[in-house]
């Protein structure tokens, strides 16, 4: 009977790291999906500032005075406009860490027609 108990202690004590690396990992992929789709929705309100003439540098702070990890890029390619906005996160999954890169950076882009 005490063997029992033993070897179950032993297969939960070989399971809890796997278990819990699982658990936090999860928990990483929320948060970087809950991330992007917020900037997917803070980037319609970007291209509106910037369609109202607002300027990037004005955005951006903006962006800071609301979350210091965000901020927004502008590329001007021939007829079209492409805007990055970027966020960090941190990964808290030790190990995954290593693998994305600590802190991680979330990306949405959009281009738009340059109508100017």
């Amino acid at each position: 009977m005490t063997k029992k108990k033993g070897q179950a202690l032993v297969e939960f004590i070989i399971i809890l790291p796997i278990f819990l690396f699982l658990l936090f990992a999860i928990i990483d992929f929320g948060k970087i999906l809950y991330t992007k789709n917020n900037l997917e929705t803070k980037m319609d309100e970007v291209i509106e500032d910037y369609k109202n003439d607002i300027s990037i540098d004005t955005i951006n702070n903006q962006l800071k005075k609301k979350n210091e990890n965000q901020w927004v890029e502008l590329k001007n390619e021939e007829n079209f406009l492409t805007f990055s906005l970027k966020e960090e996160i941190s990964i808290i999954t030790p190990g995954l860490n290593l693998i994305l890169k600590n802190p991680f950076e979330v990306t949405t882009e959009r281009s738009i027609k340059n109508e100017s």
